[in-house]
């Protein structure tokens, strides 16, 4: 009886390993391959103002990189104030738009989004983030991120 229990655990146990192993090599899946060949979204940026609302910082802006990358947004608060996560929008600025703040909510935190292994497909890629601080005060800026194949 012992003998079976051995059997069958066995291929269990590799089963479950060979699942973890190659599960634990898989990046974040931020962009689908079908999402980035919707239509492009047209993309007008505006020229920023004075204000004293949060700063939002994407690290790999304008940058060309290889997937997976290390997507990094840094926001910053003034004044005494602290970014409200409860505003954050980020959007993948396609026809039409997807929200990607389910992908995201659980690698952002007061100071911004940091995913170590992004998976974004090859192509030119626009993002928008909003977000606000406990004033009231928002900032929108929109990004752009180029993967190349």
């Amino acid at each position: 009886m012992g003998w079976l229990k051995f059997v069958f655990s066995l291929p269990g146990s590799i089963l479950i390993s060979s699942f973890i192993s190659s599960y634990s090599h898989a990046g974040t899946i931020l962009i689908t391959e079908q999402e980035a060949n919707l239509p492009q979204e047209s993309v007008l940026v505006a020229g920023r103002a004075i204000t004293r609302g949060p700063s939002v910082q994407f690290v790999q802006s304008g940058a060309t990189v290889h997937s997976p990358i290390h997507f990094q947004v840094r926001f910053q608060a003034f004044g005494g104030s602290k970014i409200n996560l409860d505003t954050l929008r980020m959007i993948y600025l396609k026809t039409p738009e997807i929200d990607l703040v389910p992908r995201v909510i659980r690698f952002t935190q007061r100071d911004g989004i940091d995913i170590l292994d992004a998976e974004i497909p090859p192509g030119e890629h626009y993002f928008r983030i909003e977000i606000s601080d406990t004033e009231g005060r928002i900032r929108s800026s929109i990004f752009e991120l180029k993967v190349l194949p």
